[in-house]
Order: C-alpha cells, then sequence, then structure tokens
C-alpha cells in the first residue's frame, strides 16, 4: 500500500483520543492518526515504562519531552533525550522503549519504512 494524497491540514493533538497501552511495567498512551500507509502518534510513557514486546516495526521517533532508553535485543542501549530522534527500516532492529521517568514522543511509521531487499 502506498500512501495517499493528504490534503493540508491542522493537526490539534488536543483533540485527538488518548488511548491507554500498558506495557510489561507501566503504562503508555497513544494519540493517533491514520492515513492510507501513514501513522502519526504522540505517545507517552509514564516513569518505569518498559515495552511488553521487542518490536521490529521501522519508525521515525523523535523525543519532544523527557528521555528513554531504547533497548536493542541485541544488548546494545542508546539514551534519546530532548530533541533526539532515531530513525530505522522495518526488520533492521529489535528494540524496545524503557523509561526512568516521564516522556513524551512523537512517532511517524508507515509504508515508506518498509524493508526493501
Amino acid at each position: 500500500m502506498n500512501i495517499k494524497n493528504i490534503p493540508f491540514q491542522i493537526i490539534d493533538w488536543n483533540f485527538i483520543e488518548k488511548i491507554n497501552h500498558p506495557g510489561e511495567a507501566g503504562n503508555a498512551t497513544w494519540q493517533t492518526l491514520q492515513f492510507a500507509g501513514l501513522r502519526i502518534r504522540i505517545v507517552e510513557y509514564c516513569a518505569g515504562y518498559i515495552a511488553d514486546h521487542w518490536c521490529q516495526k521501522g519508525h521515525i521517533v523523535h523525543c519532544l519531552e523527557g528521555e528513554f532508553i531504547t533497548e536493542q535485543q541485541n544488548g546494545e542501549h542508546f539514551i534519546l533525550k530532548k530533541g533526539m530522534s532515531y530513525v530505522v527500516t522495518d526488520e533492521l532492529s529489535s528494540h524496545r522503549s524503557v523509561t526512568k521517568s516521564p516522556v513524551k514522543l512523537l512517532i511517524v511509521d508507515g509504508d515508506f519504512l518498509k524493508y526493501q531487499p
């Protein structure tokens, strides 16, 4: 599926519903906009959050507030602070998020990040 043309629009995140997603520890809230082939989210992790799975999906992740650890299943880990981002294509990483304090992220993913051998 290809990303379709998206007309200009303003997004007021104050009016996008927050959905709770429990982790292995703690909770995340997602505010999600879904377009054909494109998903945009504001995600907030509580203090002490640990994701409940190793994710292999591609993302562009930008830290808006706080800081968090991105753990790699191979043992590597990276600390991302406010103003920092990471990007990865589908299937090129097994990663999960861990927090010590609350964090707020902008996450974009979709068909444009699919693995292409």
